[in-house]
């Protein structure tokens, strides 16, 4: 289990990551932009300098910031 509390999954075979906060779903991704709304709606105000901090989002398969089909 990650010591992240965000998780961007690999992306699925139609495109777009499903993202989980503290293990609970909050969607699917399909670019930043919808990644940093999932953020705020969570209280995360600082959600674009989250993207790539470590402590807070941990990227599963694929690279970051990559959202098209696998």
């Amino acid at each position: 289990m990650s010591a992240a509390p965000i998780v961007v999954h690999r992306p699925s075979s139609a495109g777009g990551r499903a993202v989980t906060i503290n293990g609970e779903i909050a969607g699917l991704a399909r670019d930043d932009g919808d990644l940093v709304e999932f953020l705020r709606r969570a209280g995360i105000y600082d959600a674009e300098n989250a993207l790539d901090n470590p402590n807070w989002v941990e990227w599963r398969g694929g690279h970051a910031h990559r959202y098209e089909a696998a």
